[in-house]
């Protein structure tokens, strides 16, 4: 696999790329209002798919670039976190339900509190810093030795982390992608919704954009870039670890990710005019945001990925695991939605995104 040439260190090159990606992130979440909990929200409580179809557009578009760009050995995904063949049958899916749920209960995953927050809400702030510290408390903290008991007492190894044969991973790739595009374009008048459209369409891109800036721009036989895409649960822990200790620590793709995000997301507030300081305007709102942002965060950290890192990042790997992680996210916010719509008093939503 060659390199591309360069006039600066390789690993300048793909911080001011991340930057770059998470600039255009941020402007078109801030635009388009791409979001998983808004999509299944707006599906199951009112009826109204576009952000769901506008989800599913970009998930056809991430795997179908991911999955030509590995054909043709341009990326080796094999060295991805994501496919891998050994995994926690228990732990996997408990940490997709977990984020999905805290999902729900936060107003938005991950990538949606940092889209907010750089639009003025500061609520959004407290839910960034429950994930990430939650998380990192997860992964190498406090329940770190209670996590990797319970990954070696219930590990189990697959034959292969994806399918292994070409004609077989097209041929799901085909299916999976037919299906994602009915459903997409069902509704003719979709493709009018230039929002949704052209959000899903960019994401989707991103993703693919992620993988090709760690795997093609950054490979390097004597000091590689870690093998990512998009995520944002270790990532969001990350920046907050490196804005307390930066001496202490190098700059990555997620933490300039991140950082572009917000930034993206500020510009894109300020030229619409929809940046407004918001804060917490009831005192029984803040324990549901606190408690969605652990939940994302222990979830994230269990489930390897959140509904971005796994549903979109993941997910374009075909790798099985991911397929599991999803569905538990899916599963997890699902049922939130329910209670909330079957008016429990700890899921009932106490006023609207903003």
């Amino acid at each position: 696999m060659a390199t591309a040439i360069t006039f600066m260190p390789t690993n300048e090159v793909i911080l001011w790329v991340a930057l770059g990606i998470g600039l255009t992130y941020g402007v078109v979440a801030q635009i388009s209002g791409f979001c998983l909990n808004s999509a299944l929200r707006q599906q199951i409580q009112q009826g109204d798919g576009n952000k769901l179809r506008a989800f599913a557009l970009a998930l056809v578009v991430a795997i179908v670039g991911t999955q030509i760009a590995a054909t043709l050995d341009v990326l080796d995904l094999s060295a991805s976190i994501y496919l891998t063949d050994r995994f926690s049958w228990f732990l996997i899916p408990v940490g997709g339900v977990l984020f999905g749920y805290g999902m729900i209960l936060a107003r938005g995953c991950g990538a949606r509190a940092l889209v907010l927050l750089g639009q003025g809400n500061l609520r959004c702030l407290l839910v960034l810093l429950c994930l990430g510290i939650s998380a990192f408390a997860t992964l190498t903290g406090l329940l770190g030795p209670l996590r990797s008991a319970i990954t070696d007492a219930t590990s189990v190894t697959l034959a292969s982390a994806t399918f292994s044969h070409y004609a077989i991973r097209w041929g799901f790739v085909t299916l999976l992608c037919a299906a994602l595009l009915y459903f997409v374009f069902r509704d003719k008048h979709f493709v009018h919704q230039r929002k949704d459209f052209f959000g899903g369409l960019l994401i989707g891109a991103l993703v693919l954009a992620g993988w090709l800036t760690t795997g093609w721009l950054g490979f390097d036989d004597f000091d590689p870039t870690p093998l990512t895409s998009l995520t944002f649960v270790a990532p969001v822990g990350a920046a907050i670890q490196y804005s307390m200790i930066a001496t202490g620590m190098d700059l990555n793709f997620g933490i300039v990710l991140v950082l572009g995000l917000v930034l993206g997301s500020l510009l894109a507030a300020r030229l619409t005019g929809r940046f407004q300081w918001v804060g917490f305007d009831l005192e029984n709102t803040m324990p549901r945001y606190i408690a969605g942002g652990v939940m994302m965060g222990v979830g994230g950290a269990l489930a390897m990925g959140c509904s971005i890192g796994q549903g979109l990042t993941g997910m374009s790997t075909l790798s099985f695991v991911s397929m599991i992680a999803f569905a538990g996210i899916l599963l997890g916010a699902c049922l939130a939605l329910f209670l909330e719509r079957s008016g429990m008093a700890s899921a009932k939503p106490i006023y609207r995104e903003q």
